[in-house]
């Protein structure tokens, strides 16, 4: 029996206090998810989850680990590890949904190429990597703030619009992009301010993609027009957010 006197060494545990979200951040997240489950412009609704459930498995699945391991991916043939909510899913989408979320540092235009050469259209692509890069935004920060990550809701039925925005011009990237000056008609709202940073341009053959990654960048990061200000700043300033973006894309070998 420990005397009153001297102190305890027992060790308790105290539970951190749980870490308040911020309103707009949670209001964005619901606004993807709804987005997730509505059908797209080239994938409809249970395709486009299809993908999200597809770019989770890729932490899991051996060819990833083993191509990731390798000095060069091209060396590692197999197959993608599937789940039943991908088993339908073309072998092109599995391997867009897999590549981009683990390893896109490696990719390159020829194997964009034989993505399309698969019978994978342009637009699907752009559309299943913006799918992909936004759940990966949404998965890593529920990791970092040690929530549990969003389950994916139900597909809601429709077709995709197969809408194809005019003004697209080929020859700058691996996609066609649609440059702000082109950007009318049903399109004149989506670069807002005019400043256009090429994450808005790389996903613009898919317009809705764009629209869809507007609320998350705002409430996550900053408006488009304040990327255009250096001097833009929240908690942390404009400086400090770019040391933490240039060194997270370093550890993930960021394409870009």
């Amino acid at each position: 029996m420990l005397d009153a006197a001297q102190p305890s060494t027992e060790t308790r545990h105290v539970p951190e206090p749980a870490l308040e979200i911020r309103a707009d951040l949670l209001a964005s997240q619901r606004v993807l998810l709804e987005a997730l489950q509505r059908p797209g412009t080239w994938l409809d609704g249970s395709e486009r989850l299809a993908v999200a459930a597809a770019s989770r498995r890729a932490a899991s699945c051996a060819l990833c680990r083993a191509r990731t391991d390798a000095v060069s991916p091209e060396h590692v043939s197999g197959e993608h590890t599937r789940g039943d909510a991908e088993a339908a899913l073309p072998e092109a989408l599995v391997e867009v949904a897999h590549r981009v979320r683990v390893d896109s540092g490696q990719l390159s235009r020829a194997w964009h190429a034989r993505q399309r050469e698969a019978g994978l259209s342009s637009g699907a692509y752009v559309e299943a990597v913006g799918v992909v890069a936004m759940l990966a935004g949404l998965d890593f920060f529920c990791q970092a703030a040690g929530r549990a990550p969003y389950p994916l809701p139900e597909a809601l039925p429709g077709a995709p619009s197969r809408h194809v925005p005019e003004g697209l011009r080929e020859g700058v990237a691996w996609v066609p992009l649609l440059a702000p000056e082109d950007a009318t008609g049903v399109e004149a709202d989506l670069y807002g301010s005019g400043f256009a940073p090429n994450i808005m341009r790389a996903l613009s053959s898919v317009p809705d993609a764009v629209r869809q990654l507007f609320p998350l960048m705002r409430s996550h990061y900053l408006t488009g027009q304040q990327m255009a200000d250096p001097k833009a700043a929240r908690h942390i300033d404009r400086l400090q957010m770019e040391l933490i973006a240039a060194r997270v894309s370093a550890l993930n070998e960021c394409f870009y």
